[in-house]
């Protein structure tokens, strides 16, 4: 999922400090049960089918349910989902549904996930995530307008149980059911609202441990309060979760300071001060950040030497040492700790670091060389990036380096809103935009199938035959060791080619007050599981 930098990379929207105290909760305190939280973007939608974002998404994982929930250490816990059965092959999905009822107590059916997946892989829906239901049977042929929406393996037998038929196993398909993208979805709010479903709190209906208030579609306040019909309300301790949007470092920990948010994100000075403080922590992202290179509009940039030379001449380990926090110099586009093969990290077996690390002088003979095959001796472009104090220090540093160690190339920066630059980056206005990408769950292949040709999240374009060969093959294979080489594969090619240029492993520094309890966080899917968080 396409992530807003926090305070440590950067964040997104400015909320003055008079409207975040408004929602502060002077007690903090146990009496309330009154959460009182941070978050860096605005929501760009509650769409379940149009979501791309980590703010969205986090939203969701909250205040909608789907099958699964993902509990502790990315372990599934049963949601609506009470029963499931698997056929020995592992391509029929038999899921037996509890009762649970929407927010208006309406009840929670089959049918409701049968429409929100028809939904999504419709393509008149422009679903940018309806790649992963591929493998379901015919999704893919759905989405490319080439079998009818209602044929997608999907039934409702009744009210409480749903079947899915797959095209083939899918290793990860368990790992998905927990992903927001296959909530269900109240089909009457989606009909009665039309193109405004899920642009306000009002226009979508509610089935998870809370509901939400008070967002207008624009605004930098919400609220999630409790939901009284949801079906496992009794271990729902929070009465209301008391959200603001802010990327100012000083005025967020001033406010956490006053009690009036009980958690915020650190920038890199404050890191380094208060490192080892009570309520101190550090969140691994299960994200990296990168270059996307547009290929579409810049055909200087099709030159793979002209991506390769702007790879080297970045000082990766400089600019996490501005950035702060504990992120690290990036060196795949999978992010690290996410998934482990025979006991060793999948990132281990890409390792081909020739163009990621940092070598002014091959990158600046691999530039020229790139230059000779353009027929120029100089080249313009614009680097895009957040609008934040952060978003700032990357492009300022990515300017500066690139134009320090490239003879010929000039740099523009353009920092813009979080919602503009996705605007941007999926319209594909821009020449080299920085992009940070979230494990929708923990396996490679959540990374490396953004880079295939067809995939609506390749926004640079990037295209190779043998690459997109690599990751089909990795979806059919029956040999769990041959589906990761080929994705390790798959990775070394366009690391190779510079097909984008990571630049760092995201992780995010925190101060969360000591008596805020039980909150579940994962480096994958939607990272943050407020169901049983509490006030002690």
């Amino acid at each position: 999922m396409k992530f807003i930098k926090m305070f440590a990379a950067g964040a997104t929207v400015l909320a003055s400090a008079a409207a975040l105290a408004a929602c502060g909760n002077k007690n903090s305190g146990s009496q309330s049960q009154t959460l009182n939280w941070m978050d860096s973007a605005e929501i760009p939608t509650m769409d379940i089918s149009k979501v791309t974002d980590n703010t969205g998404i986090n939203q969701l994982n909250n205040v909608e349910e789907g099958l699964y929930r993902l509990g502790k250490d990315e372990k599934l816990e049963n949601g609506i989902a009470k029963k499931t059965v698997v056929s020995k092959g592992g391509r029929t999905w038999t899921f037996t549904l509890r009762n649970a009822k929407w927010n208006d107590s309406s009840p929670v059916t089959a049918k409701d996930f049968v429409y929100s997946w028809r939904r999504t892989v419709n393509p008149k829906t422009a679903s940018q995530y309806a790649y992963l239901f591929e493998g379901i049977h015919n999704a893919t042929q759905i989405s490319s307008s080439k079998a009818p929406v209602n044929s997608l393996g999907i039934k409702a037998e009744g009210d409480h149980k749903l079947v899915v038929t797959l095209d083939k196993r899918i290793p990860y398909f368990k790992l998905l059911m927990g992903f927001p993208i296959f909530f269900p979805q109240q089909q009457k709010m989606v009909e009665k609202y039309g193109s405004k479903y899920g642009t306000k709190s009002n226009t979508i209906g509610y089935d998870g441990p809370f509901v939400q208030k008070g967002w207008n579609g624009s605004n930098n306040s919400w609220q999630l309060a409790k939901n009284k019909n949801y079906w496992d309300k009794g271990k729902v301790k929070l009465n209301t979760i008391n959200y603001t949007v802010q990327k100012t470092p000083s005025t967020a920990y001033n406010l956490y300071q006053s009690n009036k948010l009980d958690a915020t994100s650190l920038d890199s000075n404050q890191t380094k001060q208060l490192k080892g403080k009570p309520g101190y922590t550090l969140r691994d992202a299960g994200a990296t950040t990168y270059l996307e290179f547009n290929q579409a509009k810049n055909k200087d940039l099709k030159n793979a030497d002209i991506r390769r030379g702007i790879s080297m001449a970045i000082n990766r380990q400089a600019l996490c040492n501005s950035l702060g926090g504990s992120n690290r110099p990036a060196t795949s586009v999978t992010a690290k700790n996410l998934t482990k093969v025979n006991g060793k990290d999948f990132t281990d077996m890409v390792n081909d670091k020739t163009y990621v690390t940092y070598n002014p002088k091959k990158a600046n003979a691999t530039f020229q060389k790139g230059l000779k095959a353009l027929g120029k001796k100089s080249i313009t472009l614009s680097v895009l990036s957040d609008d934040t104090d952060a978003g700032q220090k990357t492009t300022e540093a990515l300017q500066s380096q690139l134009e320090s160690n490239l003879k010929g190339i000039k740099v523009n920066v353009q920092n813009v809103p979080f919602k503009t630059r996705l605007n941007r980056s999926q319209t594909g206005n821009f020449d080299i935009v920085v992009t940070i990408w979230g494990a929708d769950f923990a396996d490679p292949i959540s990374f490396d199938d953004l880079f295939t040709s067809k995939n609506a999240q390749n926004d640079g374009k990037w295209s190779n035959t043998k690459y997109d060969q690599l990751i089909a093959d990795s979806k059919t294979t029956a040999s769990t060791s041959k589906r990761y080489q080929d994705l390790a594969s798959a990775e070394k090619i366009l690391m190779n080619d510079s097909g984008v240029a990571p630049l760092y492993y995201q992780s995010n520094a925190w101060l969360v007050r000591p008596s805020v309890k039980g909150i579940v966080y994962n480096v994958s899917g939607a990272n943050y599981n407020f169901k049983e968080a509490y006030i002690k």
